[in-house]
């Protein structure tokens, strides 16, 4: 490791912030000795915060309509062959049901931008899952919608909403999506989002297509102004009904070094060990525990339209039932001197804790 590197691991673990060219810096002298350095720090801080608790929360993913192009998602409108669906009412509160029963205690409905669900739809929803289960987290991850949407969903009930920038390079943005879409627009409804109370997710690729050095450097910077109380990254994957079927995927040792790197940037941040990292690697989502990450979602979706919620090729988990998915990850997860527990899983970031 070069001198400069282990300068700027010390100075992002003391500080919790580098200037953009030190991001790039720093990506671009990973070796694996920064990679176990910065792993070893991200996980000294995340314990100080969390001890060794991994958050649980249960994905329910209700639809795989979406009016949207995106050229990485296999969901996209364009793709002609996927099988679409739109789970009922009834359904979605079944899979609250079975989730709290197996003692989940966050729901994260996560969907397509399926013009079915307006905000009267969805309004309903959240108030008959808080009326169910009073003591849960709801997190929606619905795409891009209006500032009154996401005031009347937080006033419903809804507690926490995941929105992926994607990108923070407004070029790269344009490079992912079609001219219909708006690098603008979704920075703004990520502003909105914390506007109307809720605790806001953000989140990127990596190793997207066409992304540069840069373009991840000015990801970081982005986290550290803006500050997300949740960031989900993960590893592109490719899916075979997409312009981007032919790029290759995204490296886990690399989303690994990034998520410990946000973990020293912003030390309360929760932080997914995420499916796509599992699907790339046996012990995918195990290896982003020990870089710094600290929440699993658990699929809760009912089995037989989980292969249909197909966003890139070959995710894992589809045919589990609920409590074996669990029971499973719970094993991982024990394996390596971690637990999961019962609880909401709040954001710790109003905690006077000390960092170092």
């Amino acid at each position: 490791m070069k001198n400069e590197t282990s300068a700027l691991i010390q100075k992002l673990t003391e500080e919790h912030s580098l200037s953009k060219d030190e991001y790039e810096k720093l990506i671009a002298n990973r070796d694996g000795e920064a990679q176990k350095i910065l792993a070893e720090n991200a996980v000294a801080v995340r314990k100080k915060i969390y001890g060794t608790d991994v958050f649980i929360r249960g994905l329910i993913e209700f639809t795989n309509i979406c009016k949207n192009n995106c050229f990485y998602c296999g969901i996209r409108a364009g793709n002609s062959n996927c099988d679409r669906y739109r789970l009922s009412e009834n359904e979605i509160l079944a899979c609250t049901d079975e989730g709290w029963s197996l003692g989940y205690r966050t729901f994260v409905l996560q969907g397509g931008e399926d013009p079915f669900f307006t905000d009267d739809i969805l309004c309903g929803l959240v108030q008959k899952i808080k009326a169910r289960h009073p003591d849960c987290a709801i997190t929606l991850s619905i795409g891009e919608r209006t500032k009154e949407s996401y005031r009347r969903l937080f006033e419903a009930g809804a507690d926490r909403y995941l929105l992926r920038h994607e990108t923070a390079t407004e070029e790269h943005y344009k490079k992912l999506h079609p001219k219909e879409m708006n690098f603008a627009s979704r920075m703004q409804c990520l502003q909105d989002l914390r506007d109307a109370g809720f605790a806001v997710g953000a989140g990127f690729m990596v190793g997207s297509p066409f992304q540069t050095t840069a373009n991840l450097a000015q990801d970081l910077k982005f986290i550290e102004t803006f500050k997300p109380e949740m960031c989900g990254i993960g590893p592109f994957i490719p899916h075979k009904e997409t312009p981007f079927k032919d790029y290759p995927a995204g490296s886990v040792e690399l989303t690994c070094y990034l998520l410990s790197i946000i973990r020293l940037i912003y030390p309360p941040i929760l932080l997914p060990a995420t499916t796509a990292l599992g699907t790339l690697s046996p012990d995918g989502r195990e290896k982003g525990i020990l870089s710094g990450a600290n929440v699993i979602m658990p699929n809760l979706s009912p089995v037989k339209v989980r292969e249909k919620y197909s966003l890139y090729d070959g995710k894992v988990c589809t045919g589990e039932e609920s409590a074996y998915c669990k029971s499973c990850i719970n094993r991982r997860v024990e394996s390596i001197g971690y637990q999961i527990v019962t609880s909401r899983g709040d954001f710790a970031g109003d905690k006077n804790i000390p960092l170092l």
